[in-house]
């Protein structure tokens, strides 16, 4: 080695010691009086961590009271995750539901809903036109609304009820029953239409 090298060399292995000596010897430490003990004092650190609140959801008028659903026991085993991945490869089609206001108003277009298509489901009456009709009827834009033949005796609708928040309206009316569900949109888009394909 030259004469150049060995004195870059041991330059560089004083520095490395040098930076060494300065992280041991108490850099990042805090001394009393310093700025930071005057912050702390006049803003203190929480005694808890924070956490998000939960959405608040309460009674809605008009709805009924459900009782609490039964306990479950728990497993006899380990919980072993699925190996195929379907749920997180298709979470994106599981839609948001609704809380607070939303949601009461979620309640509220599907009563009005039922309401209305009842009149066509007791003529069996299953034409999706006449459905939309019905729909478009009580307000909601023709671009909001959607419907569709599901079976011989049945009609699927969807309606975009509300832009903000986003609140949407998906049933069926058939022979039996009419059933509809509101809820929030999907994770992967904003829209109510059910997002198709996968991640």
């Amino acid at each position: 080695m030259t004469t150049t090298g060995v004195t870059g060399a041991k330059f560089v292995m004083s520095a490395l010691a040098a930076v060494a000596v300065l992280t041991a010897g108490g850099c990042g430490t805090q001394r009393a009086g310093d700025a930071g003990d005057m912050y702390r004092s006049a803003y203190p650190t929480p005694t808890g961590i924070s956490r998000p609140s939960a959405p608040a959801d309460f009674r809605c008028p008009g709805e009924s009271v459900s009782p609490d659903p039964t306990p479950t026991a728990p497993s006899s085993g380990p919980a072993v995750p699925p190996t195929d991945h379907y749920a997180e490869n298709h979470g994106f089609q599981d839609p948001f539901p609704l809380h607070g206001q939303s949601r009461c108003d979620g309640i509220a277009v599907v009563a009005r809903v039922q309401k209305a298509l009842e009149p066509l489901r007791e003529r069996g009456d299953f034409t999706p036109e006449h459905a939309r009709d019905v729909l478009t009827g009580l307000g909601y834009a023709p671009g909001a609304v959607e419907a569709h033949q599901s079976g011989p005796t049945g009609v699927g609708f969807l309606i975009y009820a509300d832009d903000s928040p986003l609140v949407c309206v998906e049933g069926t009316m058939n022979s039996a029953t009419t059933e509809a569900d509101a809820f929030g949109g999907y994770p992967d888009h904003s829209a109510c239409d059910r997002p198709s394909g996968g991640h």
